[in-house]
């Protein structure tokens, strides 16, 4: 049977050929380069990609600049507020995901795993959808044996698992009403007021608050700093998860502390003259002692997460 290339994986081919035939030299296609180049194919966006692969969206647009240098070919058309991809770019990108593939496979070939078992990770839940998904799929490449156990629950539920020896590693928040200092600072970053886009909430009197359960560090910071500036406001929600605060501030039913980092529409921060500042928030990594050489890995992946987010955020 006679296979017949398509026009434009037989344009690309001819332009590869005929740039690096000149010099004698085959060009090579960087496997981190197709990495980001795949992942920008498939969010539609050079900010959702950065934060997967934990660059800068700077950075992105170097490798595919030099990348579409290499080919001859522009491989996407910038919009205003996406990218998609070329027809040049189509046909790379049933390429680029099959040379990943065969790069993993080869990989697991020759460096068949040492460790195996299982690895408990309780997080909040704010931070879950967070860095979660990029910093398991890191992991999961280099110790594909290895069972993470993620479980989602308070700071105060994920302490009291680890020191029971349920869990091996916990992100939770720092400053809990009888949370002794505990662990390392991963990652920092305002408490902000929170409402709904055009919502009336903020100007109500009291002021409607959604608050997190009692014991909860946004919660105590919200309280304080409302009591220290003498408002008049009232309780008008109290959730379990972060979840929860979200929907009362879209149903604009209330207003909310939140991490600056997870405001997003219909949401928007309220304006800092109307509300007192709440200060910032951490988050704190604790593992527990005598950690496995997988845990420690694992920590490295979440602190590399963290300090990409810190980077692309420009903080």
């Amino acid at each position: 049977m006679t296979h017949v290339a398509s026009p434009h994986a037989t344009a690309l081919q001819a332009s590869v050929s005929q740039g690096s035939v000149s010099q004698g030299v085959m060009p090579l296609l960087d496997s981190d380069v197709l990495r980001s180049f795949v992942a920008i194919a498939e969010c539609g966006s050079f900010t959702r990609a950065a934060r997967q692969v934990f660059r800068t969206p700077s950075a992105l647009s170097m490798q595919i600049k030099r990348l579409e240098e290499t080919l001859g070919q522009a491989l996407f058309v910038r919009e205003a507020r996406q990218v998609r991809l070329t027809p040049e770019g189509e046909v790379l990108l049933g390429y680029g995901r099959r040379l990943l593939k065969l790069n993993e496979e080869a990989v697991t070939q020759f460096l068949a795993p040492s460790v195996s078992g299982r690895l408990g990770f309780g997080t909040t839940d704010d931070v879950g959808t967070r860095i979660l998904p990029g910093v398991l799929a890191q992991f999961a490449r280099s110790h594909p044996a290895v069972q993470v156990d993620v479980v989602v629950g308070s700071s105060r539920e994920m302490l009291a698992r680890l020191d029971a020896g349920e869990l091996d590693l916990v992100l939770v928040t720092a400053g809990n009403p009888g949370q002794g200092v505990r662990g390392e600072v991963v990652h920092s970053e305002p408490l902000v007021w929170v409402g709904r886009e055009g919502g009336v909430a903020a100007q109500r009197s009291p002021l409607p608050v959604a608050l997190a359960h009692q014991g909860c560090a946004w919660r105590g910071m919200a309280l304080e700093a409302l009591n220290r500036a003498g408002l008049s406001f009232r309780i008008a929600y109290s959730c379990e998860h972060c979840a929860g605060q979200e929907a009362a501030m879209i149903a604009d039913l209330a207003v909310s502390p939140f991490p600056q980092s997870l405001v997003r529409p219909p949401l928007r921060r309220i304006d800092p003259d109307l509300l007192p500042p709440l200060g910032e928030y951490q988050l704190t990594l604790v593992k527990r002692p005598g950690a496995s050489q997988a845990c420690e890995t694992l920590v490295g992946h979440v602190m590399g997460a963290f300090q990409a987010h810190s980077t692309a955020s420009g903080r």
